[in-house]
């Protein structure tokens, strides 16, 4: 492997008699040149190369140099300008090789998302600054406290060890599998689907989390389940009879960190009120979520209280 630095300068060299290698097309561009065109370091060039975001045109397989079109310097300059807004190199890749429209939206969709990303990490900060001046934590609204018997259950259940970012696109497609498993298979859904989280799910713990959908015909989705394998850690089991308090929060509540004002509520409530943790925390949906408007309630934040 090459000391670091010493492939640019040798790249740099004129090659014998100025004439180019066997193989080698005219005009191209040793890694030197090419990357002061392009601004990039070598250490730079090299990593693209590895990733197949920008390969040379030629390498001479005798010295190891390495050669690019004159052509090549504005795609360098494109995934460059593109890895300064920390687009990932596979999503580059991607990008690269689409038309120029496809291209467009492309980048579109992903700024999109940084954008989304970025606007909840601002109300993040607004909330943390809440916690840490000692405000209120529940500083999204102030949350209504309610207690319900819940009876026992029959449920279809999909566990998975997820992260934050990874949650609601997991939530959203394994309660629609076992919601149209229950209405095909098993006799239709009873009651609200309901999310259980066994253990925190953040950017740094996966869980897991458990989708649950009840349904009207336990032996059909024993049936199912059984034959599901260790297929996505599929399960049919009883669901036990709950008291639980619980916070009812609208479709632009749900949103993370919003939802963690109603959390908060819920755990002070109970600790106010004497009461302890009898379970697991779990978000119950009781309505149809794409026909919800960001005002309307959609979910029940809730934990078992004994």
């Amino acid at each position: 492997m090459d000391a670091p630095g010493r492939e640019h300068a040798r790249d740099s060299e004129p090659t014998p008699g100025g004439r180019p290698e066997p193989g080698r097309e005219p005009g191209l561009l040793k890694l030197g040149a090419f990357a002061a065109r392009t601004r990039l370091s070598a250490k730079a060039l090299r990593l693209y190369d590895r990733q197949g975001l920008l390969p040379p045109a030629y390498v001479d397989e005798a010295t190891g140099y390495r050669y690019y079109r004159p052509e090549q310097v504005e795609r360098a300059r494109t995934v460059a300008l593109l890895r300064r807004l920390d687009m990932p190199l596979a999503d580059i890749g991607a990008l690269m090789g689409l038309d120029d429209a496809a291209a467009a939206a492309a980048l579109g969709a992903y700024w999109a998302g940084v954008e989304e990303r970025i606007a909840a990490q601002r109300t993040l900060v607004d909330y943390l600054r809440g916690r840490l001046s000692g405000r209120s934590p529940t500083m999204y609204g102030t949350f209504e406290i309610r207690t319900a018997d819940v009876p026992e259950a029959f449920v279809l259940c999909e566990r998975r060890h997820v992260f934050t970012h990874e949650l609601s696109t997991w939530i959203d497609a394994s309660l629609g599998r076992l919601e149209q498993v229950a209405d095909e298979l098993c006799g239709g859904v009873t009651t609200s689907p309901f999310v259980i989280y066994h253990a925190e799910v953040t950017e740094d713990s996966d869980g897991p989390a458990e989708a649950c959908v009840p349904v009207a015909d336990p032996e059909a989705a024993r049936a199912w389940a059984k034959a599901q394998g260790r297929q996505r850690d599929v399960r049919a089991r009883v669901e036990p009879a709950w008291r639980l308090a619980y916070a009812r929060i609208t479709k632009a509540q749900v949103a993370y960190p919003q939802i963690i004002g109603a959390y908060d509520a819920v755990e002070e409530w109970i600790a106010r009120e004497g009461l302890r943790q009898a379970g697991p925390c779990r978000e119950v949906y009781f309505t149809d979520w794409d026909a919800a408007g960001p005002g309307d309630d959609v979910c029940d934040v809730a934990y078992p209280v004994a």
